[in-house]
């Protein structure tokens, strides 16, 4: 088969076994994928060229099996703008989306444990453009000084023990958050971004984002690693007993306060 032969050749999905309609075509390391079958990857994947249909097969199963963690997460507090950090603080777990809570079933979000979280970085990127004025023959040109435009974008990564991908990273912010005034001002007068009112609370933001999570997983493995402590014996104040009290302090005999 010539080369035009092989470019209109059809192609099988090795995932569903569906039939690849052109410009569907999603490669991999060892067969052909339908898109239809790649929009059920994670979105936070990024590695699909170097990954096997067995991988990617795996990788769906999981992500079935995060449609039951979906309709179990209970939203019990919110952090971001158009993307946002999703809390279920009852049962230590979180998610990252910007899909509306009334679509998660439909768009299946990640549901991750606060103990998968392995660190939370904030990066806050700059960005500048010089304000140019037109000379007398309607050329641009640079005010004397050159005069300079500011804004922000706030990028919060966090980083997981995820067998799929390994950094969740977003937009904190829906658009630039520009700091200067019209007319720009001159490279010497850098203005104080602190200044500026949806500077300091989308910083903010990135920080609560920041301390909810990193303090939720220092919490869970606080207490995992209290569990692995052997339990002492103690006398029970109540009866008198040796016990070992259970998870509430109480005596195994007698029931009473031990400690």
């Amino acid at each position: 088969m010539g080369l035009f032969g092989k470019m209109f050749e059809k192609k099988i999905c090795a995932i569903c076994g569906g039939e690849i309609g052109m410009l569907g075509n999603r490669k991999l390391e060892d067969g052909n994928m339908c898109k239809k079958c790649a929009a059920k990857l994670s979105p936070w994947f990024s590695d699909r060229r170097r990954s096997t249909v067995d991988s990617i097969k795996e990788q769906l199963s999981y992500r079935e099996a995060n449609k039951d963690e979906v309709a179990k997460f209970n939203v019990t507090r919110t952090y971001g703008d158009s993307t946002k950090v999703y809390l279920d603080e009852d049962n230590r777990k979180f998610m990252v989306t910007s899909s509306n809570p009334r679509k998660f079933a439909e768009d299946n979000p990640d549901v991750l444990d606060y103990s998968m979280v392995t660190g939370v970085d904030i990066d806050i990127e700059e960005s500048s453009s010089e304000d140019m004025r037109e000379d007398n023959d309607g050329n641009s040109e640079s005010y004397n000084p050159p005069r300079y435009f500011y804004s922000y974008d706030f990028n919060i990564i966090i980083r997981v023990n995820n067998p799929y991908f390994d950094e969740m990273k977003f937009r904190l912010n829906s658009s630039d958050v520009d700091i200067t005034p019209n007319g720009g001002v001159p490279a010497n007068m850098k203005p104080y971004p602190e200044s500026n009112q949806d500077y300091s609370e989308y910083k903010r933001m990135a920080e609560e984002i920041k301390q909810a999570l990193t303090s939720a997983r220092q919490q869970v493995r606080d207490e995992a690693a209290a569990a692995q402590v052997p339990k002492q014996a103690v006398v029970c104040q109540c009866c008198g007993a040796s016990t070992i009290p259970d998870a509430n302090g109480r005596c195994e005999f007698c029931g009473g306060a031990a400690v």
